[in-house]
């Protein structure tokens, strides 16, 4: 006779929520002991009831070593920023642009197309391998051998005699790039509770805006330069990064969530005290530990294997689809365009070179305003609603950024408005859909497939967005399609359609632990439905006693 546990769907706390759907047979887990699954509810019903301050004071060195590794994402932001605004750049387009019947000179539209996505096509294809070669070596190692080869790469850059050369250094640095898109967010994902969740996987979005910042600076400082330095400083700068975080990767402790799925408990126990403050006597690391085996467990029972093509099977299919999708709205929303060509778009929109890096600017800070701002935002409306009415608010400044085009497009006024409208787009994206993303799509994919589903995802965003720097230049290139600020209006359409999928298609995965969203993943509950119900997936009842022979296992799920 074998014991088969009961999993209720219950709300912690004293007001359970209203609960709308009953599920049944999500899982069979006739592999977990009962002392597993015991402690793996302890540790879930502490993790729920824990506040910011206690996540903090519980897990201050797993702040500070997602911190570390998530300033990558400055150095990748930096550089991808870079390319962008030096199509803006006089120096940049002397030394490789060509030269246009007024004197001026410019980089031609299937050029700039041709580097911005340099840089994405590496990126697609080093992901493919970064979502293999984690899931066998760990984080730690597969961050430091990028940040390798990436001190390598920057040499054809900064040495580029002419714009194939440019090319090639830009796809071989996107190549270990895509190691600091994916591993820092789902680093920050494993090693921290689920009331910092949000916090450590949208600051990686607050890096990357610090990168796009900085990078900004150092172009305006240059945009006087005419001679070779004018280019080459900013990229030479980038040097200044990968040594130091080489040093402070190897010194942090890899994931525990990495090491229990290798089957190495204790240590993952070992990690995770690194994680942890001693002076939290109430931590119970094995509970935590036993948590994670249960998850596992409860995954693998549901899941046949861990490769990409398990990502496309099952409950696993669902949750792929809506970790792509989010990340691709970051492209179809249109901010590809007005964030990462700001500069190049405002000289287009008729202000000279030193305003249009003064906005640029002034665009960066106020997107650090907007990520810190998304902190309170997501901890009072939750990921969902963040990121629906985002969509909805972006959409409508960027019909008011085509009007305001169309209305007097040579006027300083206009300009200068479309400039500020611009400015507001960008906070209201880094307040809203920008960090949410990140939060979303460490959350919403499985333990298991959580390295691989990502790589996915942040494919199908650079895929998108090849296709957004292919059309971008033409939108804004004078001597192609020459829209403009009229760009806007294409945009917003765009925005407003992902918004519709956005609505019936996006669960809300706010104070859920990993183990609760893979029952309500099972369980097939609506997206809509997601906040509504109730989940206390490991809460054990000693009433269902069944031969494990006729019952194989199998562990209930109810509503309640």
């Amino acid at each position: 006779m074998a014991d088969t546990r009961t999993f209720s769907i219950a709300a912690p706390g004293p007001k359970p929520r209203q609960a709308s759907v009953a599920a049944e047979d999500v899982a069979h887990l006739a592999q977990v002991e009962t002392h597993v699954a015991d402690a793996a509810a302890k540790a879930t019903q502490s993790e729920q009831s824990m506040t910011i301050m206690q996540g903090i004071k519980t897990y201050p060195k797993a702040v500070g070593w997602s911190v570390l590794l998530s300033t990558c994402i400055v150095m990748e932001g930096f550089d991808i920023v870079l390319i962008n605004s030096l199509f803006g750049l006089p120096a940049f387009q002397r030394r490789f642009g060509t030269q246009l019947a007024d004197g001026s000179y410019q980089v031609s539209a299937a050029w700039q197309s041709g580097l911005s996505n340099g840089a994405l096509v590496g990126e697609v294809i080093g992901l493919l391998g970064i979502g293999i070669i984690v899931e066998h070596i760990g984080f730690k190692k597969t961050m430091i051998i990028a940040l390798s080869m990436v001190t390598g790469f920057i040499f054809i850059l900064f040495f580029a005699q002419n714009l194939p050369m440019l090319l090639v250094g830009e796809i071989l640095c996107g190549l270990p790039w895509g190691a600091f898109q994916t591993l820092t967010t789902t680093y920050a994902a494993e090693v921290c509770p689920v009331a910092l969740r949000a916090y450590l996987t949208t600051y990686v979005n607050l890096c990357w805006v610090f990168g796009q910042f900085l990078s900004s600076g150092v172009l305006k400082g240059v945009s006087g330069a005419t001679g070779p330095i004018g280019y080459k400083l900013p990229y030479g700068l980038q040097w200044i990064w990968p040594i130091p975080l080489i040093i402070g990767i190897s010194l942090a402790p890899e994931s525990p969530w990495w090491l229990v799925r290798k089957g190495r408990t204790e240590d993952a126990k070992k990690q995770l005290l690194r994680l942890t403050s001693r002076k939290q006597v109430d931590f119970d690391a094995d509970a935590t530990i036993n948590m994670m085996i249960y998850t596992t467990e409860l995954e693998k029972a549901n899941t046949k294997g861990a490769s990409y093509l398990d990502c496309f099977r099952g409950v696993d299919l669902r949750r792929t689809e809506i970790v792509c999708g989010v990340w691709a709205i970051q492209t179809l929303c249109g901010a590809s365009t007005f964030t990462g060509y700001s500069t190049y778009f405002f000289e287009r929109a008729g202000l000279d070179v030193s305003s249009a890096f003064s906005l640029s600017l002034g665009q960066y800070a106020l997107g650090a305003v907007g990520t810190i701002l998304s902190w309170f935002l997501m901890t009072r409306f939750g990921r969902r609603s963040l990121y629906f009415w985002g969509q909805i608010a972006m959409a409508i400044i960027l019909i008011l950024v085509g009007c305001l085009a169309i209305a007097s497009p040579t006027h300083p006024n206009a300009q200068w408005g479309i400039g500020a409208m611009i400015l507001i787009y960008t906070f209201t994206y880094d307040a809203t859909v920008g960090p949410v993303c990140y939060s979303l799509v460490a959350e919403i994919s499985s333990t298991r497939l959580r390295n691989k589903t990502v790589v996915l995802a942040r494919d199908l965003y650079n895929i998108t967005g090849v296709v957004a720097n292919v059309l971008t230049p033409h939108m804004l290139n004078p001597a192609s399609w020459n829209w403009g600020a009229k760009a806007g209006f294409f945009w917003a359409a765009a925005g407003l359609l992902c918004s519709v999928w956005t609505y019936f298609r996006l669960p809300e995965p706010k104070g859920r632990t990993f183990a609760e969203l893979d029952v309500l993943f099972n369980a097939k509950i609506s997206a809509r439905n997601f906040s509504k119900t109730d989940v206390q997936s490991m809460a054990h009842t000693s009433r269902t006693q069944t031969d494990m022979g006729e019952k194989g296992g199998l562990a209930r799920v109810e509503s309640v």
